[in-house]
């Protein structure tokens, strides 16, 4: 089991930035795939970014430009920094990893951009 912990959530606003951060713990020996999914309220949840091995990473085009996600495989954190934040990134944010077959998720940090 690998166990998810997030911070960095919060109230800003627009135009601001926030920095999320999650490490993951427990049975760890390669994660391939770190990165976010966010949820708005009534909205399916959707891929926000994702760093891969090897230095792959993507975004989904509503944030490229604004959000860079980076992460620290020797520590297994991923962070999400978000900037010119918009009131349309409102949403409780997920980290998540994938390790072989499995997916495991955090349990979310809500966003709050106001206009």
């Amino acid at each position: 089991q690998v166990q998810l912990v997030e911070s960095g959530g919060g109230l800003v606003q627009a135009g601001g930035s926030l920095r999320l951060s999650c490490t993951a713990s427990g049975s760890i020996f390669s994660l391939s795939a770190m990165g976010w999914y966010r949820q708005a309220p009534g909205k399916q949840r959707e891929l926000v970014a994702v760093a891969g091995t090897g230095g792959t990473i993507n975004y989904a085009d509503a944030v490229k430009g604004r959000f860079t996600i980076s992460r620290d495989n020797a520590k297994n954190t991923v962070a999400l920094q978000m900037n010119s934040l918009k009131p349309e990134d409102t949403a409780v944010y997920y980290c998540y990893v994938r390790q072989l077959l499995d997916i495991y998720w955090g349990q979310g940090t809500q966003v709050t951009v106001s206009s």
